[in-house]
């Protein structure tokens, strides 16, 4: 049986027929309250009245089919507004309106999902648009829908002859309206197919009433515009903010127009043999040490500018740029051993060449010339930035020092840094150890959180236990609920330790740094690094933290205090000793205590209000509405489409991968933006923290076209299971929309040259942008739009919003000293007084006194383990990833992001003509040009921490 006739009942029975049409004297009470909900959503001041422009779009809410003209003539004949009633006489207007259910239409309907015109379209493609789009079905309903449906193919027949291209052919069955298979209850209506827009909380309106827009929209775009469904879809939402999210739009315009089905550039591959690994980095090496050659054989120091000089250099990265990305990127995330251990030795090669290019001192010559005349070069604003960027590098890089052995030293020492730099993370990458408990031990921890059942299993000594790994999505669950304080504790000083052999290799990088920032003439490593970030000086930076650590201090010690007042309730009540403290591991424990008995508040409650990948879509939509942009995830056919192999497979590097077109909308060009790649869920040997990953800068091309950004998504959020899909708690969704952040910053850049391309900026500012987004998840009616419960699809309520807002601020203080600490950390082992004083440093013993002075909490030193118990600085990827002497960024980048939010967005966050106007003056420069003079100019003075301040509740 083909799909219409699954879906069709074979005959229109009076009395559906005349509930389809409503007609006066069928009128019933159960259906006027219906069409009075829909008129009430539409009466957006609460007063009894619809505004006439809102005509066309209730008549359709409530299942009629008017035509343009119809609209016109009805609207002459009721004035500015209309009340119910009148509404209800236009409803039983003599003849009605025109019939749903024209066979050829639904047909043509169908036709937008099948590009070949062969009359089939995929189950898979259905099943998603049934369950995602529009009033969603449950997969349960759609597969009672398709029993009655031959889906052996894996295609799914939509009319009894297949259709030539260009022709609307039409099966003998095609004769009712589309309506669920059996009769409508009153009350119980529901959608039964894909919607053009999601009329939340009026789900008892008709099936045909969703379908006729649908087709609607994609058959006569003249008489139901996107931007009319834009309109109806915001007036069907209460919330005041998200209403001006498109959500719907999106996927409607992408049938609308076939210009966001064809990318002007091909999604790059990955589907890379070792082999081609090694030899794709080999000819990268060459290429790049033959153009430097050729800048030096074909100029001199004297005749040197930056187009003979730079500009070459330049042009050969962006052309390199992708391929050496995608190439070292494949060792955080290929599920193949040989691929990941390739595309480590590509990654050790490059920065091999780099220190090595970075060192050429007949390079740096020239370099040198043009920076010393670069008053009279006359260069735009990105080349002169690049300019004093490379210049900078080069004197970081000891080419201040002499030729001979000092320098052939320095270049050795770098050399070995950058190796163990390269060792230490992938040790934290492949890190694969964890803690055998008995399945009481754990205790307390919801199913929905670690399903002890799908724990690995112990042999042998660990017979009867089961292995709790040390990824996010164990750890953090473990220590939030764990009864057993024992269990929290072990685990708690195993997973601090998970990779020791890095604390070695720590101190000889810290050694190391020390060393060459001496030699290259800098006080200590601290010293250099930070000289060239917005900060510019160490000390600067250490006062800052000082600060903060004074202002939060006493809030931190009042937080503690609460904490171990419930810790002792607790004790008291299971009838156990209590000892007076609070350690490391309970914090997590009574945090969550915390919100439960004094706000009421459960996280998992919340996070069935978020599946991730609804949340995400609406998240999707605040940057459409915000920035202009357009989504479009590529299905399997797309992906084969489009991938330059014909392959789909060979555009992701695993099956779970997610790939989307990214666009400006139509009202801001419909130009392609580029590639956004998804990579959420945890897997065995994958990068195992969240962060957003460059694939492919963005650049012009010679020939003065562009080439188009890819970047990727690399998450650790736990997978759908116990029949649920997989949901997000709050803090997960603040994380996500950070993350999404970077990569939005990452594709909206418009830079000449990769160099500076997306979040190539000043390290103490590159997280601004990201976390100034996490606002919005703080934004009561953001919050509300994003949310569709997992079963129901039901809105958050106001009531368990106002909990979450009233825990935003909870036991911040601790939280920031905890960053704090970490920041102390890392600018003290980089900032010796000798280098001596470094050799001497045992920085097992120095993070855990720092991190118990400066949060107040204690640790397993506490309880006789010793001030060495720990290794937690070997598992901060950060202090080998860039971030060395730079982890204060986190903080100091926060006083730019919350001073944006609060100038730019705080009283609308969701102002379009606001957010298009960050995204030009801040987003697409990348770091093309000085960010202190960006800031500058988007706020309109300089940047100051009051907001910053005030936020905290320290102002």
């Amino acid at each position: 049986m083909h799909l219409l006739s699954a879906i069709l009942p074979h005959q229109i029975s009076g009395a559906q027929h005349a509930y389809m049409t409503m007609s006066s004297n069928q009128f019933d009470s159960q259906a006027s309250t219906n069409y009075k909900e829909a008129f009430a959503l539409f009466d957006k001041r609460g007063n009894g009245r619809c505004t006439v422009d809102s005509l066309g779009d209730l008549l359709r809410a409530c299942g009629q089919n008017p035509t343009l003209s119809e609209i016109d003539d009805l609207q002459k004949g009721l004035g500015p507004e209309f009340d119910f009633e009148s509404f209800q006489r236009v409803l039983n207007r003599p003849g009605g309106f025109r019939d749903h259910g024209e066979p050829e239409e639904y047909c043509r309907g169908f036709q937008v999902f099948d590009k070949d015109m062969t009359g089939f379209i995929g189950v898979g493609q259905l099943k998603y648009i049934l369950t995602n789009l529009g009033e969603k079905m449950t997969e349960d309903e759609v597969d009672e829908l398709l029993k009655a449906v031959d889906t052996s193919s894996g295609q799914v027949n939509y009319t009894a002859n297949p259709p030539r291209a260009h022709s609307s052919p039409l099966g003998a069955d095609l004769r009712a309206a589309i309506i669920t298979r059996d009769p409508p209850r009153p009350g119980t209506l529901r959608s039964a197919a894909p919607v053009a827009f999601s009329v939340l909380k009026a789900a008892r309106l008709l099936l045909i009433s969703c379908l006729v827009v649908l087709f609607a929209v994609i058959l006569a775009p003249s008489r139901f515009s996107v931007f009319r469904l834009g309109s109806l879809a915001q007036q069907l939402r209460k919330t005041p903010l998200l209403s001006q999210i498109p959500l719907a739009q999106r996927f409607v315009s992408t049938m609308a127009s076939e210009k966001f089905a064809n990318p002007p550039q091909r999604p790059p591959v990955f589907n890379y043999t070792p082999e081609e690994l090694s030899a794709g980095i080999d000819k990268i090496i060459e290429t790049k040490r033959g153009v430097a050659d050729n800048v030096i054989a074909s100029t001199t120091p004297e005749t040197a500018t930056f187009q003979n000089t730079v500009q070459p250099l330049l042009r050969t990265d962006d052309e390199t740029v992708g391929e050496n990305f995608r190439i070292c990127f494949l060792q955080n995330v290929h599920p193949d051993a040989a691929v990941r251990e390739a595309s480590l030795k590509a990654d050790g090669k490059m920065r091999e060449l780099g220190i090595e290019l970075r060192m050429r001192d007949d390079i740096f010559q020239r370099v040198q010339a043009i920076y010393d005349n670069k008053a009279s070069a006359n260069l735009d604003t990105e080349s002169a930035t690049i300019l004093d960027k490379e210049y900078t590098q080069y004197v970081l890089s000891g080419l201040r020092l002499p030729h001979g052995p000092e320098r052939d030293h320095f270049k050795k020492q770098q050399l070995e840094l950058s190796r163990l730099c390269l060792e230490a993370q992938n040790n934290l990458n492949n890190e694969t150890g964890g803690v055998w408990f008995t399945p009481e031990h754990l205790e307390g921890i919801p199913k929905t959180d670690i399903d002890v059942g799908d724990l690995e299993k112990g042999t042998g000594d660990n017979e009867g236990k089961v292995k709790a790994d040390f990824k996010y999505t164990t750890s953090t669950p473990l220590l939030k609920y764990a009864k057993n304080e024992t269990t929290r504790r072990d685990y708690y000083i195993a997973e601090t330790n998970k990779v020791n052999q890095n604390a070695p290799i720590f101190q000889t990088i810290i050694e190391l740094r020390d060393e060459t920032a001496r030699q290259a003439g800098f006080k200590d490593h601290a010293d250099l690094t930070i000289s060239a970030k917005m900060a510019k000086d160490s000390e600067k930076v250490k006062a800052f933290l000082a600060d903060i650590r004074t202002r939060v201090g006493d809030g931190g010690k009042k937080e503690i205090a609460v904490l171990r007042e419930l810790k002792k309730q607790d004790y008291a009540e299971r009838g156990l000793d209590f000892d007076g403290e609070i350690y490391a591991w309970d914090v997590g424990y009574y945090s969550r205590i915390l919100k439960a008995k004094e706000y009421s508040l459960d996280e998992n409650e919340v996070a069935e209000y978020f599946p991730m990948w609804k949340t995400f879509t609406g998240m999707l939509g605040i940057f459409e509405k915000l920035l202009g942009l357009h989504f479009v995830e590529l299905d399997e056919a797309a992906k084969a489409r489009l991938s330059p192999t014909g392959n789909a497979k060979d555009i992701v590097w695993h099956d779970e991968v997610v790939v989307m077109s990214v666009w400006n909308d139509e009202a801001s060009g419909g130009e392609f933006v580029g590639y956004l790649f998804l990579d959420l869920h945890p897997r065995a040997n994958k990068y195992g923290h969240n962060a957003n990953f460059s694939i492919g800068p963005g650049y012009v091309k010679a020939d003065g076209t562009r080439n188009y950004p890819s970047t990727a998504l690399v998450c650790n959020f736990s997978r759908p299971s116990q029949g649920r899909p997989a949901l997000l708690k709050h803090n997960e969704a603040v994380t996500l929309f950070h993350e999404l952040g970077h990569g939005i910053h990452d594709l909206v850049a418009k830079t000449q040259s990769s160099y500076c391309h997306g979040t190539a900026v000043m390290w103490d500012f590159v997280e601004a942008p990201s976390q100034m987004l996490e606002n919005w998840c703080w934004t009561p009616d953001v919050l509300r739009g994003l949310s569709s419960h997992w079963k129901s699809g039901e809105k958050i309520s106001t009531d368990l919003i106002d909990k979450l807002m009233k825990t935003k601020h909870l036991n911040e203080a601790m939280g920031t000293l905890g960053q704090i600490a970490i920041g102390t950390f890392d600018l003290t082992v980089h900032s010796p007084d000798s280098h001596e004083a470094v050799k001497k440093l045992n920085c097992g013993r120095l993070w855990n006194q720092l991190r118990g002075e400066i949060t107040g909490v204690k640790g397993p030193e506490a309880v006789g383990y010793g001030m060495e118990w720990g290794q937690k600085h070997a598992t901060i990827g950060h202090f080998v990833g860039g971030y060395d002497a730079g982890y204060y960024g986190y903080m100091y980048s926060k006083v730019f992001s919350t001073d944006m939010f609060y100038t730019a967005f705080k009283e609308n966050p969701m102002d379009g003509e606001a957010g298009r106007r960050y995204r030009k003056l801040v987003l697409e420069r990348g770091g093309s040009m000085d960010e202190n003079v960006m800031l500058y100019e988007f706020l309109g003075r300089e940047p100051n921490p009051e907001n910053f301040y005030k936020d905290l509740g320290l102002a």
